[in-house]
């Protein structure tokens, strides 16, 4: 029986003359494993965004938004209104506060400076609920939303971006043509976990959004409404009653779809969890398409290599070689070819991995369990698809195969 060494020496060296075909023959497995090693990084990358999405806001969180513009039992329109948020934080318990919002673009002017950004219609339990801290000046109040006044707290990012260090607190900026002045800024909080800048952004009062800058036509219209619970467990109590509530003021009949839709943050995100999950199996299911057809075409080719080969293992075995002995050599040459195309499909993947995610906006994550089991399965790949063509190459009669021509 031949010596381990000099059949890895052997089978190295079959390698080594067709280098085009071997790493040809790898590419699936290649493909296959930069495949897997991208799917379960931005996979898991999404899924701990969500999670931290979700530490963030809180979950004691709810939010009220129009589902539909759905026909009312008279025959008009229904939307959000003020209205409907104050018959919440006034009729259902165990609400601690609520932000009715809307929300639209706009353009700010200062001096010869231009901004384009977004503007929050709110009221004085905006930040409360939304956790905004104020770093210098003061928050809108009761008063203005009251009397529309128009005031505005912006984030660090406009102040820091239009200012040019100067302190913006007093000054006069003009949003959509329409002079507010400048009474707060917003603490820093930097990015989302979805890369988008938090700190762009201005808030004004409600009233003052609704008559100057949106201008709709239904008296009272808002975009939508953030509701803070008293406790997590108070949670599922007032989604209820806030549905029932708004069913009764919107005049939805029994039988009738709702024109608004009532979700804590919890439940939104967790839906998010689930379409990310499914779309990171899809990507596994393809990526593991990718290793068996890998495998195929490595079995492929290590059988059109026995058949070139036929005088050169009859050779082999006229010289004292077994059948074990050939049957470990192309073993050994498919599992070399499974192991490089895993070892640059592992390097493509961490690649690949950070281009995909850039689209996410949630950075990739490696882990080491993943790595090592694409690496380990295509091993497995390679020992599994080409057992049969060495089998077939150990069962040669040495006398024919060096008649072979």
């Amino acid at each position: 029986m031949i010596s381990s060494q000099e059949i890895t020496r052997t089978a190295v060296r079959a390698l080594r003359r067709n280098k085009t075909r071997s790493m040809l023959t790898a590419l699936g497995i290649i493909i296959g494993v930069a495949a897997v090693i991208a799917a379960f990084a931005v996979g898991a990358g999404a899924n701990k965004s969500i999670d931290e999405q979700i530490a963030s806001f809180g979950s004691n969180f709810i939010m009220v938004f129009p589902d539909r513009a759905a026909m009312s039992a008279g025959g008009t329109r229904r939307y959000l209104t003020y209205d409907d948020a104050k018959a919440i934080e006034r009729e259902v318990s165990g609400v601690d506060a609520v932000a009715p919002m809307i929300n639209t673009s706009v353009t700010l002017v200062y001096g010869n400076m231009n901004w384009s950004t977004g503007v929050t219609g709110s009221t004085n339990q905006f930040s409360y609920v939304q956790d905004w801290v104020i770093e210098s000046g003061r928050d809108i109040t009761e008063s203005d939303v009251r009397q529309g006044i128009k005031v505005a707290v912006m984030g660090r990012t406009i102040a820091d971006k239009m200012f040019l260090g100067e302190n913006p607190i007093g000054k006069t900026i003009r949003i959509n043509k329409i002079p507010f002045k400048i009474v707060g800024i917003f603490a820093a909080k930097g990015q989302s976990q979805m890369g988008s800048d938090q700190d762009d952004f201005v808030l004004v009062p409600l009233t003052a959004a609704q008559k100057r800058l949106v201008r709709w036509n239904t008296p009272g219209r808002i975009g939508n409404i953030y509701i803070k619970g008293v406790s997590m467990n108070a949670l599922s109590y007032i989604q209820n009653e806030t549905e029932v509530l708004l069913r009764e003021r919107h005049r939805i009949k029994q039988g009738e779809a709702d024109d608004f839709a009532v979700r804590n943050v919890t439940q939104m995100l967790e839906a998010r969890r689930k379409t990310t999950t499914i779309m990171s199996m899809l990507l596994g299911s393809i990526a593991f398409i990718s290793l068996v057809v890998g495998g195929i075409g490595i079995m492929n080719i290590m059988l059109v290599s026995v058949t070139e080969r036929t005088r050169e293992i009859g050779i082999r075995m006229a010289v004292g070689a077994k059948a074990i002995d050939i049957r470990a050599q192309f073993l050994i040459e498919a599992m070399f070819l499974s192991m490089i195309g895993g070892t640059f499909g592992i390097i493509i993947g961490i690649f690949a991995g950070y281009a995909l995610a850039s689209f996410t906006s949630a950075p990739p994550i490696f882990t080491a369990a993943s790595i090592i089991l694409a690496f380990v399965f295509s091993a497995m790949v390679g020992v599994g698809f080409g057992y049969y063509p060495a089998w077939k190459a150990s069962l040669l009669n040495p006398i024919d195969a060096l008649k072979y021509e």
